[in-house]
């Protein structure tokens, strides 16, 4: 099973969702950086599942406990490595699982693939619990990159069909419901209200805005900044797709109208404007680097569905037992900062191994 990323630093997610734990080994951080902890836990706390009415009210405290790799607060320059104890799991709800298949989920084609030894269980190692070691990993790379300048900004830009207004400028961090303007986040929330009263459920899209970053991470063809930054982005589950820049909306545009003409502001290159997003050739142009990552709808929901026995081939009526968000996108926001930061400091410290 394919659960590392990254080449110059090295990271491995292990455990299920209803595992006794799930963590995450870090390697290749540079010994003697100090780690705000509390800032860690306060960026995980974004994702903790039970804090509100559109979020599971499966209760996890998503502490994490370093085994390895530090020093009080201090990295070592070993490998580092941290868990976090999963204490509240009703395992029983997925009894069913095993045998009828949920849809939407990776039931079906984990069945397939592990002949059934696959822990099914919350959905196991499927389960979206894993983006939570995910982070511990992209909250100790935010707080490398900030002391390099480089700063990730994240917004929801949608939910349902309710955009955000405004430009993303400034952190929506320690705001409640992550959205630049309050008013477009109230109609988000209705919007997620009104699927869970049907027992339905809604997706959206995630805006990550990444500045301060210089000229020259990256490389062609298959190591470019968006292969990087999609690959680990994919790796959050329920993510559909991913554009950078204008995106889609590219093909709309003409060459003249789509190309960012180049000036020079107090001695340096920028673009007049940046449909391309930051990034030129795989490689960053120095300007701020945008993407945004679609999100489905949660699977879990809790209308009547259509599945199949997968020992009898016959026709099954299935509803969805469990806790479940009717929509993930708010708590996945953090998870985007934190595959974006992972991505771009590993690109950082390629870029000054080649300056060498």
């Amino acid at each position: 099973m394919s659960s590392s990323y990254g080449e110059n630093i090295r990271l491995t997610i292990f455990g299920q969702s209803h595992s006794p734990a799930i963590g995450v080994t870090v390697e290749g951080i540079p010994a003697g950086e100090t780690l705000d902890l509390e800032e860690l836990q306060r960026f995980l706390l974004r994702r903790a599942p039970g804090q509100n009415a559109y979020s599971t009210p499966r209760k996890e405290a998503d502490r994490p406990e370093f085994v390895s790799g530090l020093k009080g607060s201090v990295t070592c320059g070993t490998p580092l490595t941290a868990i976090i104890r999963n204490t509240n799991v009703r395992s029983e709800d997925y009894a069913a699982v095993s045998q009828v298949p949920r849809p939407g989920h990776a039931d079906y084609t984990a069945a397939v693939k592990y002949h059934g030894a696959q822990d099914y269980a919350g959905g196991g190692h499927f389960s979206g619990r894993l983006t939570a070691p995910l982070c511990i990993a992209g909250g100790i790379c935010l707080q490398l990159l900030r002391r390099e300048g480089i700063e990730i900004l994240s917004r929801i830009a949608a939910i349902g069909g309710v955009y955000d207004a405004g430009e993303l400028s400034a952190s929506t961090a320690e705001k409640a419901f992550p959205v630049v303007d309050d008013a477009q986040g109230e109609k988000m929330r209705r919007c997620i209200a009104e699927a869970k009263a049907e027992g339905d459920s809604v997706g959206g899209v995630i805006e990550c805005v990444i500045r301060g970053l210089p000229a020259g991470l990256g490389d062609p063809m298959f190591d470019g900044m968006k292969n990087r930054i999609a690959a680990i982005v994919f790796g959050i589950p329920a993510v559909k797709g991913i554009e950078f820049g204008a995106g889609f909306a590219a093909a709309q545009l003409r060459g003249s109208e789509n190309n960012d003409a180049f000036i020079a502001v107090d001695g340096r290159v920028m673009t007049a404007t940046n449909h391309s997003g930051g990034i030129l050739g795989g490689i960053t142009d120095g300007m701020p680097l945008v993407f945004r990552a679609a999100f489905k709808p949660t699977p879990s929901i809790a209308k009547e569905q259509d599945s199949v026995d997968l020992q009898t081939l016959t026709p099954q009526k299935l509803r969805v037992g469990g806790r479940h968000d009717p929509c993930i996108v708010p708590r996945a926001v953090p998870c985007v900062e934190a595959a974006a930061a992972i991505a771009v400091y590993d690109a950082l410290l390629q870029r000054r191994k080649e300056m060498r």
